[in-house]
């Protein structure tokens, strides 16, 4: 025998400790029987479930002892690959002063080899460093074409098993180049 109960969810009921606004959220406890726990099920005739209650579904299907599950994350440690990209620094250093405009888009450099990459450890080629500084402190160039290459690390008390290695590709025009994988020889 099944017996049902309905109820609010906690922020309906704080707002409201009369009769349930029409906007509330009611839910339907089904118990089959007293000793198992019960499920909580959204009190829906055709929609498909608001955020709000996909929230509150969540928490009750979540258990103390289980993580949520979530993106699981790829061992970065196979893929050693080179590709490149071009970083538009221009409106990356939007907004910084003159004297720090070369010094930040070092920084945004770094930051977008670590985001494109995946590893903490990330190095640059003086090279690239005189292509940022070749028209001084001010005047950072508005796009750069880089290589970054992703590598082992062989250092013997290395933190990171993987370091990123970025590099200056000279091209004519960098706007509207696609990212390409690079095939090292």
């Amino acid at each position: 025998m099944a017996f049902s109960h309905r109820l609010l969810c906690g922020s309906c009921i704080s707002a409201n400790l009369g009769n349930p606004p029409r906007s509330a959220k009611i839910f339907t406890i089904q118990f089959l029987n007293f000793s198992q726990q019960p499920q909580l099920r959204p009190f829906l005739d055709i929609h498909a479930p608001t955020n709000h209650q996909r929230e509150l579904l969540k928490m009750s299907s979540t258990k103390a002892g289980k993580k949520p599950a979530g993106k699981q994350q790829r061992s970065a440690i196979a893929d050693v690959v080179a590709r490149e990209y071009t970083i538009h620094l221009h409106k990356r250093v939007h907004g910084a002063s003159f004297k720090k405009k070369a010094p930040k888009a070092i920084k945004e450099i770094k930051a977008f080899a670590e985001k494109a990459m995946g590893t903490k450890d990330v190095r640059l080629d003086p090279q690239l460093n005189k292509k940022v500084w070749e028209s001084g402190i001010k005047g950072v160039p508005f796009r750069l074409r880089v290589r970054i290459s992703r590598k082992r690390n062989d250092e013997e008390g290395a933190k990171e098993k993987l370091y990123s290695y970025v590099q200056a590709v000279n091209v004519k025009d960098p706007k509207g180049l696609q990212t390409t994988i690079v095939e090292d020889s």
